[in-house]
């Protein structure tokens, strides 16, 4: 039987826990702003099964990191139907908030008509990709809606973790930086391959001396889309000393065939990782570039900076 002051038996109440006071007090998680545009993820590629259910981990893991975001799904070569089209979804979007601004009208509630972008389209892409951006962007224009169109995810170290993890995924790299254990295939060579042209190759070279730094081993990027390129870079990383090669993607995956990684990694004599896919650190990103195009930061729920 228990007392106003504690149970009678004498065991100890738990009581909550005082807020801790200070500048280490733990913040407050944010939620996304009352009427925030939408979070659009722009998936290039042929859409598919396998593309939709990336791109839903990938929107899934935005709204974990940022309550109340309201995150879309379009397909820069989508069919309107089971796949819908990038201006398509910016359009409904658009539709939609002025039917809730009308709804509240008609209720008598005193709300401010709905102005600034509708929507923030984030391309679902690592690296530069002119011809793909040019779509996504001739999509965004197609739409006839106001919309904020951010840069691809990278370069970022957090691609570079990834690229890391996919690695020791296929038995290609050492899963930890202190290399307390050895893998027997690891790569002491990798080829980080990319879509986009040389501007791509060279985005990808960023983040390519970001993992190098992690695996203490010659990262050289190459162009997937370049006859010649994936070749050439395998045999300058072999002449340099390199015998155990790696092919690493610096792709999301829906960007591109996957038959084409695998002919390099044939050119290039040697295994290949996995695409990054829906990585946690994708879904970060794209909340990331949503994030910084409104000007407000959520909570890192990893302690880990996302600019």
């Amino acid at each position: 039987m228990s007392s106003p002051t504690g149970p009678a038996s004498g065991l100890p109440v738990r009581m909550p826990r005082p807020r801790q006071p200070g500048r280490h007090r733990r913040p407050e998680p944010l939620a996304a702003p009352e009427g925030a545009p939408a979070l659009v993820l722009a998936v290039p590629g042929t859409p598919g099964a396998a593309t939709r259910g990336l791109a839903e981990e990938v929107v899934s893991i935005a709204r974990s990191e940022l309550p109340g975001l309201d995150a879309l799904i379009g397909y820069v070569d989508g069919d309107d139907e089971e796949f819908p089209a990038l201006r398509s979804v910016l359009a409904h979007a658009a539709d939609q908030r002025t039917a809730r601004y009308e709804q509240a009208l008609a209720a008598g509630a005193e709300v401010k008509e709905p102005d600034g972008p509708v929507g923030v389209v984030v391309p679902l892409l690592a690296g530069p990709d002119s011809a793909l951006l040019r779509q996504i962007r001739q999509a965004v224009m197609d739409s006839r809606v106001a919309a904020e169109l951010t840069d691809v995810l990278g370069p970022h170290p957090l691609l570079a973790e990834a690229l890391h993890v996919r690695l020791s995924e296929a038995g290609l790299a050492r899963a930890d930086r202190a290399r307390l254990f050895t893998v027997a295939t690891a790569a002491d060579g990798i080829i980080l391959a990319s879509v986009g042209g040389e501007e791509a190759v060279q985005a990808a070279g960023i983040t390519g001396m970001l993992l190098a730094a992690r695996l203490a081993v010659p990262v050289m990027a190459a162009a997937l889309d370049q006859e010649g390129s994936i070749a050439a870079v395998a045999e300058q990383l072999r002449s340099s000393g390199s015998q155990q090669l790696a092919l690493a993607p610096y792709l999301i995956g829906p960007e591109i065939d996957a038959e084409l990684v695998e002919a390099a990694a044939k050119e290039a004599d040697c295994p290949a990782a996995e695409a990054l896919g829906p990585y946690p650190a994708i879904g970060k990103l794209a909340l990331a570039k949503y994030t910084t195009a409104l000007g407000i930061t959520p909570q890192q729920s990893q302690g880990t900076p996302v600019r």
